[in-house]
C-alpha cells in the first residue's frame, strides 16, 4: 500500500522561511530512517504558493490562476510517498515525525489508488499503457 503523506503549510511556509539547521538535520535522519526500512518512495518540500499556480477547469475552458492562495490551512508545504503494509504502520512512521513546523503542524496521510482498485473499468489495454509508461519514467530517471 503506498501512502501520500502532506504537510500542511502554515504563514511560515507560505512567506518563504526556511527550516533551521537543526530541523533540516533532523528531517534528514527521519528520512534515513524511512530510506534504511525500505518504505520511502519520495519526499519533497514545496516552494510557497506565491511561486505556483492553478488552472481552473470548466468543460473544454481553462483558466490560470496564479499564487499566492488564500487558505494557508489548505496549502501543502512538502510530501512523503511511503509504502507500508497498512495505514496504521503510516500513521505509526508519520508518529516518529520530528515536528516539521515552528508551533503546531498537521500532517495528513492518503492511500494512493493501486490498479486493482479501479476494476473492470481498468481495461488490460489501459494496464499494459499504464506498465509501459512506468518504463519509461523509470528510465528516465
Amino acid at each position: 500500500m503506498r501512502f501520500m503523506v502532506l504537510l500542511k503549510a502554515d504563514q511560515n511556509t507560505e512567506a518563504g522561511v526556511l527550516p533551521s539547521t537543526e530541523l533540516l538535520a533532523a528531517m534528514g535522519r527521519y528520512n534515513e530512517d524511512l530510506v534504511k526500512a525500505g518504505v520511502l518512495l519520495a519526499a519533497e518540500g514545496l516552494q510557497p504558493s506565491s511561486k505556483g499556480a492553478r488552472v481552473k477547469f470548466s468543460g473544454a475552458k481553462r483558466t490560470v490562476i496564479h499564487g499566492p492562495f488564500s487558505e494557508t490551512k489548505e496549502l501543502i508545504a512538502g510530501f512523503w510517498l511511503i509504502q507500508v503494509r497498512s495505514k496504521e504502520e503510516a500513521i505509526e512512521w508519520v508518529k516518529r515525525c520530528p515536528s516539521p513546523l515552528e508551533g503546531e503542524a498537521e500532517i495528513e496521510i492518503r492511500q494512493v489508488f493501486e490498479a486493482d482498485d479501479f476494476g473492470a473499468e481498468f481495461t488490460p489495454e489501459l494496464r499494459e499503457q499504464e506498465a509501459q509508461m512506468a518504463a519509461q519514467m523509470a528510465a528516465n530517471q
